[in-house]
């Protein structure tokens, strides 16, 4: 972290993690490719309880966020004590993130689903899936924190490891479970969650062993999960607002569905299959910012402004690289991704200039990620926060609903790219700030 040239350092660390997530995204998007062959009731059921997944990823990850900031602070500064006692409380709240999320699937989804639509049959698919995901999401909440403890120390590949085993168990699970192959039963929608809870629990197991094998620099030991007050609030001090602006994607999700039920069922489809295609773009970006966070981390706690600045360079680039080459993509071939999810029909004709519109705005979005996982790394957590709402809510939702007063639906699409260019501009003012503010006088002031 500290010694390696930064380019290598970074696309090495990244390049795993990329891999892996690009897994992650493909077998989000086997499920609702396989569920879309059953019905477009089915398809809109997953798509309708897609916001409540994001958010528990958002609580997952943004807590993942917190320990991996202030694990890679503890490491830089060489007490390993402290870095001990930040994995085990990163640990316990995510079991405690579990058990509110397992209480909600139980007795919250047939009332979540009853908010957007009065179909019996895509109330009753998604209020099933949704309970079977939240119940069972403990492996995936233990997945991705045991994920950051052992990408910290720089060794990605187990990562890829870790995620690849929970990904093929979920894509070969997937159609067994859905259409009721070699004599499993057919379970339709509700086969798809068991096959995704199946494969994050998977991943969790083989993530844990892989932690107690190689992770030399953070041991777990069952002795030492307590609570500990001021390493939780360092947690959260960069976790908490990574939580609400991931979170803030969630409550976008649902005004964006309630904008888009406006028009027709279907249109809320597109958002999903949309959501689920955009991921094979930004997931590789994320790979680059997962990298890019420790690496500022680490740096930071040991006051070495060059090599931070060397990264950002690095990861800005690779990340425009990325983007322009997603932005290619869906410009280019908009059917022939939607074919993935449905023979034509209403879902290609809407979905088509949705893709072109909405990718327009990948270039812009990238320099922002990057911009917000800088600031998470050197402890500006609430200015990611402030970013991600000011896209979201402040810009994106009200501009969606001003457009679809239009009654033209494509025209709802731009509201992405507004909100996008408008957050660059704020970006930058708040790189400059911080800047000037914290790395600019890493060599003359005390770190604390």
């Amino acid at each position: 972290m500290g010694t390696k040239p930064v380019a290598p350092l970074l696309l090495g660390m990244a390049f795993p993690i990329m891999i892996s997530m690009l897994v992650q995204a493909l077998y989000n998007i086997v499920d609702s490719i396989f569920v879309a062959r059953l019905s477009d009731a089915a398809l809109a059921a997953v798509s309708f309880a897609y916001p409540v997944q994001m958010l528990t990823i958002a609580v997952a990850v943004g807590t993942s966020v917190g320990v991996n900031a202030l694990l890679s602070r503890r490491l830089g500064e060489g007490n390993r004590e402290a870095a001990d006692k930040v994995a085990h409380n990163g640990m316990l709240l995510m079991f405690v993130s579990w058990l509110v999320f397992a209480v909600f699937g139980l007795v919250g989804s047939e009332l979540f689903f009853s908010f957007f639509t009065t179909n019996p049959a895509i109330a009753t698919d998604g209020a099933a899936y949704l309970r079977v995901c939240l119940v069972f999401s403990l492996g995936m909440f233990f997945q991705i924190c045991l994920e950051r403890l052992i990408q910290v120390t720089g060794r990605t590949v187990f990562q890829m490891i870790s995620q690849l085993s929970g990904a093929i168990t979920n894509i070969v699970l997937d159609p067994i479970l859905i259409f009721g192959l070699l004599g499993a039963p057919k379970l339709g929608v509700l086969g798809a969650a068991v096959a995704t809870v199946i494969g994050q629990t998977c991943g969790c197991v083989v993530c844990f062993l892989l932690n107690l094998k190689f992770n030399n620099e953070v041991r777990l030991h069952w002795k030492k999960f307590r609570f500990d007050r001021p390493t939780v609030i360092g947690i959260y001090d960069v976790g908490l607002p990574s939580i609400i602006m991931q979170s803030i994607s969630s409550v976008m999700n649902f005004g964006m569905n309630k904008i888009l039920i406006g028009f027709f069922e279907t249109a809320v489809s597109v958002l999903g299959v949309y959501f689920k295609l955009q991921s094979f773009v930004f997931m590789p970006g994320f790979g680059l910012t997962n990298a890019l966070v420790p690496i500022v981390g680490y740096n930071y706690g040991a006051r070495r402004k060059e090599r931070i600045l060397a990264a950002i360079k690095v990861c800005a680039v690779a990340m425009c690289c990325v983007m322009a080459l997603g932005t290619l993509l869906f410009q280019l071939f908009p059917g022939q991704l939607l074919a993935l999810f449905s023979e034509g029909g209403d879902l290609g004709r809407i979905g088509r200039p949705a893709l072109r519109i909405i990718s327009l705005s990948f270039l812009v979005a990238g320099v922002d990620i990057v911009f917000s996982s800088l600031f998470q790394a050197v402890g500006e957590g609430f200015l990611s926060l402030l970013m991600s709402a000011f896209r979201q809510l402040v810009l994106l939702l009200p501009v969606a609903w001003l457009l679809s007063l239009t009654g033209n639906l494509d025209a709802v699409w731009f509201s992405f790219c507004i909100s996008e260019v408008c957050s660059l501009a704020l970006a930058t003012f708040f790189f400059h700030r911080t800047y000037k503010n914290k790395i600019l006088r890493l060599e003359t002031i005390e770190f604390k």
